[in-house]
């Protein structure tokens, strides 16, 4: 988005450039509203490959990577869903298993996006599992609104957020955008087993996704979701709710309390990592 939009200054974007200038690495970027492209790899190895995704970019602390996306879709009664992939039966070595892919925008978007700190191994990632995939209102909300207007369990809906553009709550600025703590294909599972997901809705969000092929798939009117574990400890992050963020000019961004990494859900990147093997179980 605007380039006098980023916070906290100075971004890891700027800290990035400087340390690959003159160096082997290879990455390119795309600023003003479209989606920031970084195209450095992980190292080869053992499992799944190769795994490219969109996130929301780290722009502060000792988180490694962006914290995947989740893409969105609204039905026609204005309730929000997470897009999971179709799953479709693969053969490699010999053996056969099930993934959940499909193209989206301009990327491959699979079940894989989301398979670090134990959550490849959670029911509702399974690839043929049985969920109607829309968000629901989280057992502990961490936002006043939210504990006042709907109830733990409700299904996401749009007419929730119709206050998007002026919400505030005393963290950050007023009016980027209207936050919830959500669940995403976590029916009937263990409470350890709940798949955490943040959501804001937010004109930059609508207005970005104007010119940028990734947004314009990915997200619904201003309706973004973020699959919520910190790749740092995989703790839980949120978007203005901890007044102590502004501590570190974290107060309009995503901030991990643990140990203050920070994200600017306003800037999506493209990184990758190597996947993990599929389980013994999958077979």
């Amino acid at each position: 988005m605007g380039t006098n939009d980023k916070y906290p200054e100075p971004t890891s974007r700027r800290r990035f450039v400087k340390g690959v200038v003159g160096a082997a690495a290879l990455t390119a970027f795309a600023t003003l509203g479209e989606t920031v492209v970084n195209l450095s790899t992980s190292p080869a190895g053992e499992g799944g490959g190769t795994v490219e995704y969109y996130g929301v970019e780290v722009v502060g602390g000792p988180a490694p990577r962006a914290m995947p996306q989740i893409p969105v879709a609204l039905d026609d009664e204005g309730f929000l869903r997470g897009i999971w992939p179709p799953a479709e039966e693969v053969t490699r070595e010999g053996r056969t298993f099930s993934v959940a892919r499909m193209r989206l925008g301009d990327i491959t978007y699979s079940g894989d996006w989301f398979q670090y700190c134990g959550a490849e191994i959670f029911p509702g990632l399974e690839p043929t599992a049985e969920q109607d995939d829309y968000f629901r209102y989280a057992e502990s909300a961490q936002y006043e609104w939210q504990t006042r207007e709907v109830s733990p369990g409700d299904r996401v809906n749009v007419d929730d957020f119709a206050d998007y553009e002026r919400w505030g709550n005393g963290i950050g600025a007023n009016g980027l955008g209207k936050p919830a703590t959500v669940t995403w294909r976590s029916q009937d599972v263990e409470s350890s087993e709940v798949l955490p997901v943040q959501i804001i809705r937010s004109a930059r969000v609508a207005s970005a996704a104007q010119n940028d092929e990734w947004l314009a798939a990915s997200t619904e009117e201003g309706f973004i979701a973020i699959f919520d574990k910190c790749t740092h400890f995989c703790c839980v992050p949120l978007f203005k709710a901890d007044p102590t963020s502004v501590r570190f000019d974290a107060g309009s961004a995503i901030y991990c309390p643990c140990h203050q990494s920070v994200y600017d859900p306003f800037t999506i990147v493209r990184e990758s990592f190597v996947a993990f093997p599929r389980p013994e179980g999958d077979e």
